[in-house]
């Protein structure tokens, strides 16, 4: 399974996808394409432009399997586009399993993969080095929706040895960045001092590139070569077949431009996000309103506890001092016993002007918080009116008369490539639509018998060509084929040529 989509340059504004082969976000229709093992095209269908992968697929393949009575879909090979958790615990489900590659994004390293096997050879060079590495793995995906449920996946781990990546540093010492001076030595590290020379600093710690291929698919045990092989197949098996056949086929011409106003989807993804940090603004200024007024009553509370203790306990201290007065006690044991009574009434004290500031700062922050948060509604609100004064309509093309034109396309390339898997020589077993096309261009003569249907072609001007013409007309004549009504086909080439041709051949040894 694989996602293309092809540009509509329109004046108006259509949704936009990702164009793979420019780079750039485009108003675009979007195709889905189902091809088998060896690359042949199964099966298209035509989307929006906006339309991801894995919101087609679950429909895509209900309807080729409606259309394919008697042929199920149960292993689907996707590539990056593919890789989401909900998509994939779906397909599972229903009883498919999908083998895809994980994006790095839910990855580290070796680390984030439980029960490695041992690594074993996948390719070598031509030297016989061994360039590519694979192991069994596995990997368990949490699930939003269902964190109880967790998607386990078998991976085929994939160790390149020919790309080199920076190992990546552990999060709990990334946070504190090491010296750019800790490999030197006590003496080394003098730099600030006159004549101080610099070495070069240490290489960074690398590791070969990991590139996991993950299945659903609960096979035990795994074999990872064979699902490492599995999906590497997809990139000449797919790929190819659309660069070689279908593209040079018109598969980027569109067809049909009719279209119908509908609602602007980049604009309501934009208008849904400002609405849901409207309504978290609005809760976040409530809630620090209420933690301010909180903080308020208990700053007020503790002032006042401040204040009642404060008089009770100077009050204390002055009736102690009076009785030390009354008692005659010396001046230096008076100002001595005065002073350490206040001391430790002082000490009660702060700590209750510690709490009631605490509580005054924390109202002041609540307050400061809360007004932010108003300041942001406004600048959200304003964004939305903003949003809404420069919102553009969004048309959606008619992909009818596109999806008839693609279906025709499809078959065409499938013709192509049945015709020549069952008549052309070996050589062109890998044979593109460039190469095939001299071919399907010749002209001739067509013969109606009534048992046969005669088709003599024109020869080439090259004697390579002419004689992998015969071939194939000798081929046509060994497999006799039948036409719908019965009658078999016959393929020769006129004139001579077809005799020198066919005399050449019989000189192979």
């Amino acid at each position: 399974m694989d996602g293309h989509r092809k540009p509509v340059y329109s004046e108006v504004l259509l949704p936009r996808g990702l164009i793979g082969r420019l780079g750039v976000i485009l108003g675009c229709r979007a195709l889905l394409l189902l091809h088998d093992e060896h690359g042949h095209p199964l099966f298209v269908t035509t989307h929006r432009g906006d339309q991801h992968l894995t919101a087609g697929v679950p429909a895509f393949l209900t309807r080729y399997e409606q259309h394919a009575e008697h042929s199920q879909v149960a292993r689907m090979i996707v590539d990056r586009e593919g890789m989401a958790t909900e998509f994939l615990a779906s397909l599972h489900v229903e009883g498919r399993s999908v083998v895809t590659i994980l994006q790095t994004s839910q990855y580290r390293d070796l680390t984030s993969f439980s029960d490695v096997g041992i690594f074993v050879s996948l390719s070598t060079d031509t030297l016989g080095q061994v360039i590519r590495e694979v192991a069994p793995a596995r990997i368990t995906l949490s699930r939003e929706d269902h964190p109880d449920a967790p998607l386990h996946l078998q991976v085929a781990l994939i160790r390149d040895l020919r790309r080199l990546v920076p190992v990546q540093p552990d999060p709990e010492e990334a946070e504190v960045p090491p010296r750019w001076d800790r490999d030197l030595s006590p003496d080394e590290r003098t730099w600030w001092r006159e004549g101080w020379q610099a070495t070069a600093a240490p290489a960074k710690e690398t590791t070969a590139r990991l590139i996991p291929i993950v299945t659903t698919a609960k096979i035990e045990p795994i074999d990872a070569i064979e699902l490492a092989r599995t999906y590497i197949h997809r990139w000449p098996a797919q790929e190819n077949v659309i660069k070689d056949y279908l593209l040079p086929l018109g598969l980027d011409t569109n067809h049909g431009f009719s279209k119908v106003a509908v609602k602007n989807s980049e604009v309501a993804k934009r208008r849904t996000h400002l609405e849901q940090r409207r309504a978290r603004l609005i809760q976040w200024a409530q809630s620090a309103g209420k933690r301010k007024a909180q903080a308020s009553r208990r700053r007020e509370r503790l002032r006042k506890i401040f204040t009642s203790r404060s008089k009770e306990l100077y009050q204390d201290l002055w009736a102690y001092q009076r009785t030390l007065e009354e008692q005659e006690v010396a001046d230096h044991v008076l100002r001595r016993e005065v002073k350490e009574r206040k001391a430790v009434a002082d000490a009660e004290l702060e700590q209750l002007r510690s709490k009631e500031w605490r509580a005054y700062e924390q109202c002041n922050a609540e307050f400061r918080k809360q007004e932010r948060y108003c300041k942001e509604q406004r600048e959200v609100l304003r964004a939305l009116e903003d949003l809404k004064a420069q919102e553009k309509t969004m048309y959606e093309l008619d992909n009818r008369k596109d999806q008839v034109m693609t279906v025709c396309k499809v078959a065409l390339a499938n013709l192509a490539m049945w015709v020549r898997d069952h008549y052309f020589p070996p050589s062109y077993a890998q044979a593109t639509w460039k190469r095939l096309l001299p071919f399907f261009q010749l002209p001739g003569t067509i013969t109606h018998h009534a048992q046969m249907v005669q088709v003599d072609l024109r020869p080439f001007n090259g004697r390579a060509l002419n004689r992998d013409l015969a071939i194939l007309c000798e081929r046509v004549k060994q497999a006799s084929p039948h036409l719908p009504d019965g009658r078999r086909l016959s393929f020769t080439v006129q004139s001579s040529c077809c005799v020198f041709a066919a005399q050449k051949i019989s000189k192979i040894p």
